[in-house]
């Protein structure tokens, strides 16, 4: 490892050692993913030790029952956690369409609650008013291939510009951003926009996927030590008839139904036929599939749930 001098685009550079080609990595992002890589690490350990601890007779549980004793969030940090991550958690929802003649596919890696993606949500969410209008400029950004965006705080009360300014800054410092610059005097924030598809999947709607999910969750840790549950998100279901589909949310408390919940960032009315089938197909009962889409709230919400039987959710 050697330090050298960063600029965003940059080629790769010949290692002084060997002369073979590398990558250079901006500080921040290198020391993050070592953090990140580090905490990783750690949790799986004091996993291990606390499976180890529990003795033989707990390691032979099946996976079914163990899901069904226990809350796995209690005690746990819930944005630094990967415990989610796993077959066996995932494995009470695959059981359970799996009844229903369903073959369901799973992305563990989109429960992994210690990345950035699941905080960077509850920020977006919890300041929508304040985020909404910079979210829209990002979209647009991206469906026409620009490169950045100018935030001009400055129409803002101090207070919202502020929080404007300090969410981009700590977005930029967990890599959402490839630049950042705050013109103090015109009070202008100035943005270079990442290209990693991950961040792009996220600032064009996947962020209210996160946000659903890490509302559930934060429901489910305060229901206490024997609140059982299975989550996952971006599952991919086929059916008997080799039809496929893909459901945003799963929630599963055990014993009873999942819940899933559909995020739209736009239009959504075009997709209502689709819910309906959905449901019918699936068996959902009624008021379990919820559609989250943050451009549409109010009365318009609840009139088209009442005709089709299930819940338009708004943040």
């Amino acid at each position: 490892m050697n330090e050298h001098y960063y600029e965003s685009g940059m080629s790769e550079i010949a290692c002084p050692k060997c002369t073979a080609p590398v990558k250079v990595y901006d500080t921040l992002f290198f020391v993050s993913k070592l953090l990140e890589r580090y905490f990783s690490v750690n949790r799986e350990l004091q996993v291990l030790k606390q499976q180890e601890d529990g003795g033989e007779e707990n390691a032979q549980q099946d996976t079914g029952s163990e899901n069904q004793n226990y809350n796995l969030l209690t005690g746990v940090n819930l944005s630094e956690t990967d415990i989610l991550a796993t077959e066996k958690q995932h494995e009470p929802i695959r059981q359970w369409f799996a009844r229903a003649n369903i073959v369901p596919m799973f992305n563990l890696q989109a429960v992994n609650m210690s990345g950035f993606f699941d905080e960077a949500a509850a920020k977006l969410g919890s300041n929508y008013q304040i985020t909404k209008n910079m979210l829209g400029q990002i979209s647009w950004a991206y469906s026409h291939n620009h490169t950045s965006i100018s935030l001009d705080v400055g129409k803002m009360s101090q207070k919202d510009g502020q929080t404007m300014n300090n969410l981009c800054r700590q977005f930029y410092s967990h890599t959402l951003f490839s630049k950042y610059f705050y013109q103090k005097q015109e009070k202008i924030v100035r943005l270079n926009l990442q290209r990693a598809t991950a961040i792009k999947h996220f600032f064009c709607g996947g962020w209210l996927e996160w946000f659903a999910l890490g509302k559930m969750l934060e429901e489910a840790k305060q229901k206490g030590k024997d609140y059982a549950f299975s989550c996952a998100r971006n599952v991919k279901i086929e059916f008997g008839n080799e039809d496929k589909q893909e459901l945003d949310v799963v929630f599963l408390p055990m014993g009873k139904e999942p819940v899933v919940v559909e995020c739209k960032s736009g239009e959504f009315r075009r997709d209502i036929e689709k819910y309906v089938r959905l449901k019918k197909t699936v068996g959902f009962a009624g008021r379990t599939l919820c559609d989250t889409g943050y451009r549409f709230r109010g009365k318009s919400g609840g009139g088209i749930g009442q005709y089709v039987r299930f819940n338009f959710c708004y943040t």
